[in-house]
Order: structure tokens, then C-alpha cells, then sequence
């Protein structure tokens, strides 16, 4: 079955360029198109999405509003954040709101599918050293969007299920983390499984959010 995208953006041409290498694709389909966050919420009302493509900086409704909002639904498409510049505030923003990683908008072309793929399979499409970058940078200025967010059920992880978590959330991939735990990368895989699924996280980059809000892991990647 093919994946289905919204594509989410206040710019039609870029809409337009989107929705051509998306349409050259076997197992793609666009099925939605928005113009704003608020548009977006309303088609998903009446039209079923895998992942959205979500512009950030729009009128009416910005995309990190539009990603809170739809990320906070049953059965919600994942959402990959597109910007205009790396380290954005607005990503970091949209991170947190829950959305499964971001992409610039220059990205090429096979990397933007890639990245589609990733995020329907569950994966998150920025890496973690990437996402550490950029809660380095903003976690400082920027506030909670929630209070104290999941922060007891951390409290339900096992001691070896806690050293994975800080492990991903200082940047290492499965295969790091088994040589560093002397683990094999499937028993990893499955601790990770088990860390979100006990945290009712999305993904990776939603552990290490997390990881940083709760101060399990300070800036600059070391643990707390």
C-alpha cells in the first residue's frame, strides 16, 4: 500500500516541486495538500495520512501549533518538520511538539524520500547526534511546552533499560550502544521498544527530549 502524504506548506510552488517527486514514486501518493496548520487539522478530518510534510512558518496556524495538535490525536500520521535553516528554533519547537524529526527544505531529493519512508516505518529521520546539536543549542532559552511531561514514568524503566536511554539520548546508534553495553544490536532494538513504549514516546528523538527535560541529560550531551 502506498504511503500517504499531506503536504503542509504556505507556498505552492514549493508544494508543487513536492508533489512531483513524491508523484514519481511507486509507493507514494499525495493525497492532501494545505496551505496552512489550520487547513492541515481540517483535512485530516475527512482524508486518511501517513506523514505529513509540515512547513513551519505560516500564517493562521504555524506548523509547530498544528504539529501539537495533531501529534496529540489517536492514530496520528507522523509529522516531519521541514525549515528553511539548520538549527532552527522553530524545529526544536517542533520536535517537542512531536513530530519524528526534520529535514531542510533544500534537501535532495532521494534524502526527502528516504526520510518519508523512514518516518512511516516508525524511525525517526534525524539523527541523534543532530537533534543533541540542536537541544544543546535551545534547550537554555526555550520552556517546558508541558509540565514535568512523562517525567515519572521514567521511574518504570529497568536500570539496563535507563542506560540505553541515556545512551540515545547522548547520540549513539543501536550498534554504538550494543559495543558499549556489550549487547548484541537486536536485545538494543528491543530495550528500545521497551523504553518507548513504558515512556508512550514516538520515537528516538522523542527520547532524547525527554532525556533533557527530565535532566537525565544536561547540555552537551552528558548524563545527569
Amino acid at each position: 500500500m502506498a504511503i500517504r502524504v499531506m503536504l503542509v506548506d504556505d507556498q505552492a510552488l514549493l508544494r508543487t516541486g513536492f508533489r512531483m517527486v513524491l508523484a514519481a514514486q511507486p509507493d507514494m501518493e499525495v493525497v492532501a495538500e494545505a496551505g496552512d496548520g489550520a487547513e492541515a487539522i481540517e483535512n485530516l478530518r475527512s482524508t486518511a495520512v501517513d506523514v505529513v510534510l509540515m512547513d513551519v512558518r505560516m500564517p493562521r496556524l504555524d506548523g509547530v501549533e498544528a504539529t501539537r495538535r495533531i501529534c496529540a490525536e489517536p492514530d496520528a500520521p507522523k509529522v516531519l518538520i521541514l525549515t528553511t535553516f539548520d538549527l532552527d528554533e522553530y524545529a526544536f519547537s517542533g520536535l517537542k511538539a512531536g513530530a519524528s524529526g526534520f529535514m531542510l527544505k533544500d534537501v535532495p531529493p532521494g534524502e526527502l524520500l528516504a526520510a518519508i519512508r523512514s518516518v512511516h516505518s516508525g524511525d525517526a529521520v534525524v539523527a541523534p547526534s543532530t537533534t543533541r546539536r540542536l537541544l544543546d543549542r535551545f534547550s537554555p532559552m526555550l520552556p517546558s511546552s508541558t509540565a514535568e511531561p512523562q517525567h515519572k514514568d521514567v521511574a518504570k524503566l529497568t536500570e539496563r533499560e535507563r542506560e540505553v536511554m541515556l545512551l540515545v539520548a547522548q547520540g549513539l546508534s543501536n550498534g554504538e550502544i550494543a559495543g558499549r553495553l556489550v549487547l548484541s544490536e537486536a536485545t538494543v532494538k528491543t530495550h528500545v521498544g521497551r523504553i518507548l513504549t513504558k515512556l508512550g514516546l514516538r520515537d528516538r528523538v522523542q527520547v532524547v527530549v525527554l532525556a533533557y527535560e527530565t535532566g537525565l541529560v544536561r547540555a552537551g550531551g552528558q548524563a545527569g
